[in-house]
């Protein structure tokens, strides 16, 4: 009896096992729960932000004043056109570095939400993507930053005797922002070349032996970056610019021979003889 029953509970139905796949509905209400607790985390990033609104604008107008010291007037100075237009700069500033501050929360609601569908290799790529990626949007967003005092000095070079510079708020803010987000971006590319590298798509080679495009299309880019005029910002933007390529296809050659031997080791000794 007690061998029957042993074979019994061996060798009877097995139980139904549990679908581990979340349904529509359980997968909207995880991202419905994601994009809360990123909202948050921005909310609380805009906050911070606000508060540091003064230095911020009183550091990009820099070059506003050293223009006015220049002039011995006071005919160059940042311009707010209507009643609201100095607290919609402010928070447009306060949602742009909120953004920023807050950038380690909702980077993270975006990747818990995508990670139970990745492979561990994927998961792999993924971090080593963004550990590469996110200190070089910053570090470009820095050098956009040195860059800007010396393109808006040079602009106000070409203003003609007799005229002013009122500098419209919104306009401004919109120059300094966007020259910083584009060669923070730009900064980035090179993890790209890594990522299709990496995916098969493109080899360490093929992408050395393109240096003469990158050579053009970073000149070509850094002119269109830093006014024609500035030489020293656009070799120096261009400089950058190929180093991170060279980076890049030297680190997806060392990749392409590390796979080489990699598959060396794996190949059967009839098939390497």
């Amino acid at each position: 009896m007690v061998a029957a029953t042993g074979s019994a509970s061996v060798d009877g139905p097995e139980l139904p096992k549990r679908d581990k796949r979340m349904s529509l509905g359980a997968h909207l209400l995880e991202l419905r729960k994601r994009l809360v607790f990123a909202a948050l985390g921005l909310l609380v990033g805009m906050v911070i932000a606000f508060i540091i609104t003064d230095p911020i604008i009183h550091w990009i107008t820099e070059p506003i004043r050293i223009i006015t010291e220049k002039r011995g007037d006071d005919f160059s100075a940042l311009n707010f056109g209507t009643v609201t237009s100095a607290f919609d700069l402010r928070m447009r500033i306060a949602f742009s570095i909120g953004l920023f501050v807050s950038a380690p929360i909702w980077l993270w609601q975006i990747w818990a939400f995508i990670m139970p569908g990745l492979t561990r290799k994927e998961i792999k790529y993924t971090v080593g993507f963004v550990v590469a990626a996110v200190p070089l949007f910053f570090i470009g967003c820095y050098v956009g930053l040195l860059i800007v005092p010396h393109v808006i000095e040079l602009m106000w070079g070409f203003t003609p005797d007799g005229a002013v510079n009122f500098y419209a708020a919104a306009e401004y803010y919109d120059f300094v922002f966007k020259l910083m987000i584009v060669i923070g971006i730009s900064f980035v590319l090179p993890v790209f070349l890594v990522a299709l590298n990496l995916a098969g798509i493109i080899s360490g080679r093929g992408i050395l032996k393109g240096w003469r495009v990158a050579v053009i299309v970073a000149t070509a880019f850094a002119a269109l970056a830093t006014p024609a005029a500035d030489v020293v910002s656009m070799l120096m933007l261009a400089g950058i610019l190929i180093v991170l390529f060279i980076a890049a296809a030297g680190l997806s050659m060392l990749f392409d021979r590390r796979k080489a031997k990699r598959d060396a080791t794996l190949l059967p000794p009839e098939a390497s003889a």
